[in-house]
């Protein structure tokens, strides 16, 4: 929640027009200035930021996809200060809708097929989400590392965009990028494919921990299916949601969390490491996931504080301007489906 909330501001001076603003001194921090996206932190970004921060004060509350069992330090945070009021009334998911679309069927199904035939909780899923894809150099350490850890994986690897208007596209041959002798190597236990349909490979029971870019809807989606997290955050906010993850709510594994494509190479036993730590550790991770993944889903059902919220909203569920609300109610039958076989 802290990761999206607009910086603290307060007035300068006792006028309310005084053009004058300063930072609010935090009671307590939250994450540290460099895990913020570098265009928050300097030039024409950093004004566009304190800009529209300024004109959050205008509005009557803010919606935001989380919810109070998730960030509650945040929320309470807010509730005290000069924002409007912030109604959480996540976690809003997309579980059935067109997200879950694939260009490719006989490829969805041969994956989930594959899935089917492993044993459960014991697939690592490597995914950087529709918009991530990494460099030769990087995408041949994680397959050292990889085969280093002896885990079973599911990998959705992407080709970098051709330009900087274009987006990642699926590879035509792994050969390009990956050595044949990977690939035939880890053929028992491996599978390398393109772009998946990334929350129907999460709700799968083979999969036991989830290597991420941490987008928030990313989390959002393994927290509700209840898979630990590695993190290696790529672009825009996902260091900070890493951050969050990791060293304040201990729900995430740490691979990295201040990494930068173009500028940074995760060495093969940073890898296996963090891919180790995710499936054979402790198990403390996973048993604070599973209990958070409870939390997701009740929070939205009759009487849980996400429902709240959205009641306390009060909008029409004919309104157009709530038809993303409306997700949330349809999903309660949703979650008591998912709690009884839980």
């Amino acid at each position: 929640m802290c990761n999206h909330a607009p910086p603290q501001l307060s007035p300068a001076s006792a006028s309310s027009t005084s053009p004058q603003w300063t930072r609010r001194r935090r009671t307590s921090s939250c994450h540290p200035s460099a895990t913020s996206p570098s265009t928050y932190r300097d030039g024409d970004g950093h004004t566009w930021l304190i800009h529209h921060a300024r004109r959050y004060r205008e509005l009557e509350g803010i919606v935001i996809n989380t919810f109070q069992e998730l960030e509650p330090f945040a929320l309470s945070s807010l509730s005290r200060s000069l924002s409007p009021p912030v109604y959480a009334i996540g976690p809003v998911l997309d579980l059935n809708g067109p997200i879950q679309w694939h260009p490719n069927r006989a490829q969805q199904v041969a994956i989930m097929q594959w899935l089917d035939q492993q044993p459960r909780s014991r697939v690592v899923f490597l995914c950087f989400g529709s918009m991530g894809s990494l460099s030769v150099p990087q995408v041949r350490e994680i397959a050292a590392g990889l085969e280093q850890s002896g885990q079973r994986f599911l990998w959705s690897l992407r080709e970098p965009p051709k330009g900087k208007i274009h987006l990642p596209t699926d590879y035509s041959n792994f050969n390009d990028v990956l050595s044949k002798d990977f690939l035939e190597r880890t053929a028992e236990i491996g599978l390398v494919c393109g772009w998946v349909p990334q929350v129907t490979v999460l709700a799968h029971p083979a999969i036991g921990g989830f290597v991420s870019h941490c987008g928030w809807n990313s989390i959002l989606e393994n927290l509700w299916h209840g898979v630990p997290i590695a993190t290696w955050p790529v672009y825009a906010e996902q260091q900070m949601n890493a951050f969050e993850m990791v060293r304040e709510l201990g729900l995430a594994v740490e691979i990295r969390l201040d990494y930068r494509e173009g500028s940074d190479l995760v060495r093969a036993e940073e890898v296996e490491r963090g891919v180790r730590a995710l499936m054979e550790g402790d198990g403390d991770v996973r048993r604070k996931v599973k209990e958070m993944s409870k939390m997701s889903q009740t929070t939205v059902m009759e009487g849980g504080s996400s429902d709240g919220s959205l009641d306390s909203l009060d909008i029409p569920y004919h309104c157009h301007h709530g038809l993303e609300m409306t997700a949330v109610r349809g999903r309660e039958s949703d979650a008591a489906n998912a709690w009884a076989t839980s």
